[in-house]
């Protein structure tokens, strides 16, 4: 989201410009518009394929430490394999949070480029302001409304995301594998629990972090061209 060139406020408007006819500017605007529509669309497919890739191998997991347990009795044999399995359960689920901020972050980019090139339209042919659903400016308000009528980053949207999602499951792992580990170790029932309720909890602030550094990070790296 970094503009490393100039603002364009002292430019000549779009339609005031000469050597160019408006069909020509309209089908270059086209023709990006449907590059970005196109490298969105394929943004989210792989959202929803590594989400999906994620869901399975933690599903496999989990059978497979069912029949583990069954055929082990909650022995050392299991305990092992939950030790072996669960780490490259939760490495995929990382790399799975990791990917899908990032992607999140691409799509905020790529919703500003879109509407920096309907502010063109709406300078070629401003009469078709009333017509549009979505917003004509690149500042973060404005890129928001292009997302849906009232959409913020409020508490249901953020907690219904997919990377909140994947990032609770990675939560419930973490747990769960502190608590094994302690287990492992020697240590009482009691203190396995409050191990795992303690790193699921550094998990939660973890991953929070993580969230606020990049959407601060995004913030600072957005620069609007065409401000409402």
């Amino acid at each position: 989201m970094n503009d490393p060139l100039p603002s364009t406020t002292n430019l000549p408007r779009l339609s005031d410009r000469t050597g160019v006819t408006d069909a020509v500017r309209a089908q270059m605007l086209a023709t990006e518009h449907w590059s970005l529509l196109a490298t969105r669309s394929m943004t989210w497919n792989e959202v929803f394929s590594r989400a999906s890739m994620f869901i399975t191998v933690l599903s496999a997991a989990v059978v497979a430490l069912a029949l583990v347990a069954q055929a082990t009795a909650f022995g050392p044999s299991f305990r092992l394999f939950a030790l072996l399995i669960l780490p490259v359960v939760l490495l995929a689920g990382l790399a799975t949070l990791t990917r899908l901020g990032n992607a999140n972050m691409d799509d905020f980019w790529l919703v500003t480029g879109m509407n920096r090139l309907r502010h063109a339209y709406l300078e070629l042919a401003p009469e078709l302001e009333p017509y549009f659903v979505t917003e004509q400016h690149d500042d973060e308000a404005s890129v928001m409304r292009s997302y849906g009528l009232n959409a913020r980053l409020h508490v249901s949207r953020v907690l219904a995301g997919t990377p909140n999602l994947v990032a609770a499951v990675n939560i419930v792992v973490v747990g769960v594998l502190a608590a094994l580990i302690a287990d492992t170790l020697g240590a009482p029932d009691a203190l396995n629990i409050a191990v795992g309720i303690v790193a699921a909890l550094v998990a939660v602030v973890a991953f929070g972090m993580l969230a606020y550094h990049s959407i601060r990070s995004a913030r600072q790296a957005h620069h609007p061209r065409f401000p409402a």
